[in-house]
């Protein structure tokens, strides 16, 4: 079976290094992530959880780290909790950093999505905003102001 998959490429005015860090550190990610955070040592062969910020018992995805090469390459699976069991229901995302005339080129690939899954419309909506939130954030100091409510996906 086709597994799809979802690219996004978006030019920062940055440094990898920072655009690494704003990736990895989990108060950054919870400035551009509407109110989640993302938690790991982001070692090869460790967890990550995206996880509320009010509340770290709660978490909305799950992974392992497949690759970690700061600051260039980050490699994670990524799953819903109650799914990260089922390898039919566990993608992957890589992102991948490169200097571009003075600039960052982040491209993320979410890949092995299961076709016409509420992950892969959440997805879909989801990255261009947090992406566009990240690079705001990075350029300007702050984060786009936004709510879950406006892009989260119906099921």
């Amino acid at each position: 079976m086709n597994r799809p998959s979802f690219v996004y490429v978006i030019y920062i005015e940055s440094t990898p290094e920072k655009v690494w860090n704003a990736l990895i550190d989990p108060e950054m990610t919870r400035d551009y992530w509407v109110g989640r955070r993302n938690r790991s040592d982001w070692q090869p062969g460790s967890t990550w959880r995206h996880e509320q910020y009010d509340d770290a018992s709660k978490f909305d995805v799950v992974g392992n780290v497949l690759a970690s090469d700061p600051p260039r390459k980050l490699v994670l699976t990524w799953a819903a909790p109650a799914e990260a069991a089922d390898p039919s229901k566990v993608s992957r995302v890589t992102f991948d950093l490169e200097v571009f005339k003075g600039a960052v080129r982040l491209t993320v690939t979410h890949e092995d999505l299961e076709p016409d899954s509420r992950m892969l419309r959440g997805i879909t909506a989801g990255w261009p905003i947090v992406l566009s939130s990240l690079k705001t954030m990075l350029e300007s100091g702050s984060a786009m102001p936004m709510t879950l409510e406006r892009w989260k996906c119906e099921s």
